[in-house]
C-alpha cells in the first residue's frame, strides 16, 4: 500500500509540473535529429570554384558572389560526383536582353574536352531568341537543345533571374523554368532530325551523369547564383 501511494504522489508531482512548465522547457526531447531528404545541396559556395573544373577556351569567374561566363567555347562541371535520380536547381541571369549558355546534364564520362558533353550529353538551353543565331524553337530555353520542342516559352530577359529546376528521374527529363514546364521527355522517345554537325548526337543517356555550366563566347555573358541539387524521394545524393 505504501508503495502504490508513492507511486501516486510521484505521478501527481510529475504531471502538475509537466502542466505549469513554460511551453519552452524541455523536460524530455523527442526532436531527434534526422537527415532530411529534402535538403537542397549547395555546389557553388558563393565564393569559389571549389569543387568545380574546367575545360576548353573561356573560363568561368567570380564576381560578386555569382558565377560568371567568360569567353568560349567552354565548359565548367563539377568534378564530385554523377548525379541521377535527383532535382537540379539553376538560378541565372543573363547580362544583356538575351545571352546564350547552358547547363549540362547526363554527361556519361568525365570531360577532357567541351565537345564530347555536347554531342553525349545533354544541354538544357539557355538562350530566349534563338532565331538571332538562325535557329529554331527547339533551341530556345528549357529544352534539351535541338532535340525537344518546348512546350512552353518563359524564360526571362536579362537582368531579371530566372529559376530553372531539372528533374533527372532514372530516365526521365523534366525542366521547369520560371515555374512553367518546358521539357518532359523519356530516353526512347522520338527527337528531330540532326540538323548541323555542332548538334547532339541522338541516342540514350545514362541515368546519371556529370553537370556542367557552358561558357558560351565572348559575345554572350550569364551569371549564375545558385546550383543545388536534391535527392528524389526513395534516393540519396552522392557522398
Amino acid at each position: 500500500m505504501k508503495k502504490t501511494i508513492f507511486g501516486i504522489l510521484i505521478f501527481t508531482i510529475f504531471v502538475t509540473a509537466w502542466t505549469i512548465l513554460p511551453k519552452s522547457a524541455t523536460v524530455f526531447s523527442t526532436n531527434f535529429q534526422t537527415k532530411d531528404s529534402s535538403d537542397w545541396k549547395q555546389l557553388f559556395n558563393g565564393k569559389n570554384l571549389d569543387g568545380w573544373k574546367h575545360v576548353g577556351p573561356g573560363s568561368m569567374i567570380i564576381t560578386d558572389g555569382l558565377m560568371q561566363t567568360q569567353g568560349g567555347m567552354g565548359l565548367t562541371y563539377y568534378a564530385g560526383n554523377k548525379f541521377g535520380n535527383c532535382k537540379i536547381r539553376a538560378v541565372f541571369k543573363m547580362k544583356t536582353f538575351n545571352d546564350n549558355s547552358g547547363v549540362f546534364i547526363r554527361i556519361p564520362i568525365e570531360p577532357l574536352e567541351p565537345w564530347m558533353p555536347v554531342f553525349y550529353g545533354y544541354e538544357v538551353q539557355i538562350d530566349n531568341h534563338p532565331e538571332t543565331s538562325n535557329e529554331d524553337e527547339y533551341h530556345i530555353s528549357g529544352t534539351l537543345y535541338s532535340l525537344t520542342k518546348p512546350m512552353s516559352k518563359s524564360g526571362k530577359p536579362g537582368p531579371q533571374w530566372n529559376t530553372m529546376e531539372i528533374t533527372l528521374d532514372g530516365p526521365r527529363t523534366i525542366v521547369v523554368l520560371n515555374g512553367d514546364t518546358v521539357t518532359d521527355y523519356t530516353e526512347g522517345q522520338p527527337t528531330t532530325v540532326r540538323k548541323f554537325d555542332f548538334e547532339p548526337y541522338r541516342g540514350i543517356r545514362p541515368n546519371e551523369g556529370y553537370i556542367g555550366l557552358q561558357n558560351e563566347s565572348d559575345h554572350s555573358v550569364v551569371f549564375f547564383k545558385e546550383i543545388a541539387v536534391q535527392a528524389l524521394p526513395g534516393h540519396e545524393l552522392p557522398n
